[in-house]
C-alpha cells in the first residue's frame, strides 16, 4: 500500500537493497539527505521554527538477502540492518549498481515485492539493471549510465533508455551515471516537498546538491561508450 510522502504523519521507511554483487558506494550516498531532513537535525543546522516544523522523521533500513556485510567496489563493507525477511514495507527504496552480477531468484523477487508496496523507487547508475531482471521496466522510460546506454538499447529494446541525468516514470525514478544520483536526489525532494516553507530547497542548498540542467546540457566533458554489442552480464 502507498503512503503520502509529502505528509506521511509518521517516520518513513526507506530502504537500500543490495545484493551479493559489488555496490558502487557513491550510488547509494545521496540516500543520506533523507536523514538530515528530521527536526532535529534541522535544528542543528539552526534553521528557522517554520522549516523545522516541517521536519520528517524516517527510518533507514540496508537490507539483502541474508544480513550478512554486504561488499562496496572499495572495498567496505556495510553491515545490513534487515534481511529480506525481516524488513518491513518501505516507502522509498533505492539500489546502485552491483556489479557484472546478475542477481538471484530471491533478490528478484524482494525487488518485486518492494516495488509493488512502495511509493517510490529510486535507482542511481547501474541499480536498474536489478530491476530490469526482475521483469519490471517493460515500457518504462529509464536513465542508465551514460557509458551502457547503447549497450542497454541493445540489452531490452522494449524499454524506453533515454540520455538523461534522471527521468521519472510513475513511482520509478532512474538516473544516469554514479554522481547523478545527487541530481535525482533534488529532484526527487524539491517534487514531494517543495514550494512549502523553503525547508527542503534549504536543506539542498545547504548540503550543495546540484543544480544541473537534466538533459546534460551544460556538460563540458568526455563521455565513454560501451559497444551495444558488448553484453552486461557474465
Amino acid at each position: 500500500m502507498t503512503s503520502n510522502l509529502t505528509s506521511p504523519g509518521r517516520p518513513l521507511h526507506i530502504g537500500v537493497v543490495l545484493t551479493k554483487g559489488t555496490t558502487e558506494m557513491l550510488d547509494v550516498a545521496p540516500v543520506e539527505l533523507f536523514t538530515w531532513m528530521d527536526k532535529k537535525s534541522l535544528q542543528f543546522l539552526n534553521f528557522p521554527p517554520e522549516m523545522i516544523e516541517e521536519g520528517i522523521d524516517v527510518v533507514m533500513h540496508w537490507i539483502n538477502e541474508d544480513g550478512q556485510p554486504a561488499s562496496m567496489k572499495s572495498g567496505a563493507k556495510i553491515i545490513p540492518t534487515d534481511s529480506f525477511k525481516t524488513a518491513p514495507n518501505l516507502d522509498i527504496v533505492l539500489m546502485g549498481a552491483h556489479g557484472a552480477y546478475q542477481t538471484n531468484e530471491a533478490e528478484r523477487q524482494f525487488i518485486r515485492e518492494a516495488f509493488h508496496n512502495c511509493s517510490a523507487f529510486l535507482t542511481i547508475c547501474g541499480g536498474i539493471y536489478p530491476l530490469l531482471e526482475a521483469g519490471l521496466l517493460q515500457g518504462k522510460t529509464v536513465a542508465a549510465p551514460r557509458v551502457l546506454l547503447e549497450m542497454s538499447k541493445g540489452m531490452a529494446p522494449d524499454v524506453e533508455w533515454v540520455d538523461r541525468r534522471w527521468v521519472r516514470d510513475g513511482k520509478l525514478w532512474s538516473s544516469s551515471t554514479l554522481l547523478n544520483g545527487a541530481d535525482l536526489m533534488r529532484a526527487f525532494a524539491e517534487e514531494h516537498w517543495g514550494q512549502r516553507s523553503g525547508m527542503i530547497e534549504g536543506l539542498l542548498d545547504t548540503l550543495h546538491f546540484p543544480k544541473r540542467d537534466a538533459d546534460f546540457k551544460d556538460f563540458d566533458g568526455i563521455n565513454i561508450s560501451v559497444s551495444g554489442t558488448c553484453s552486461f552480464t557474465q
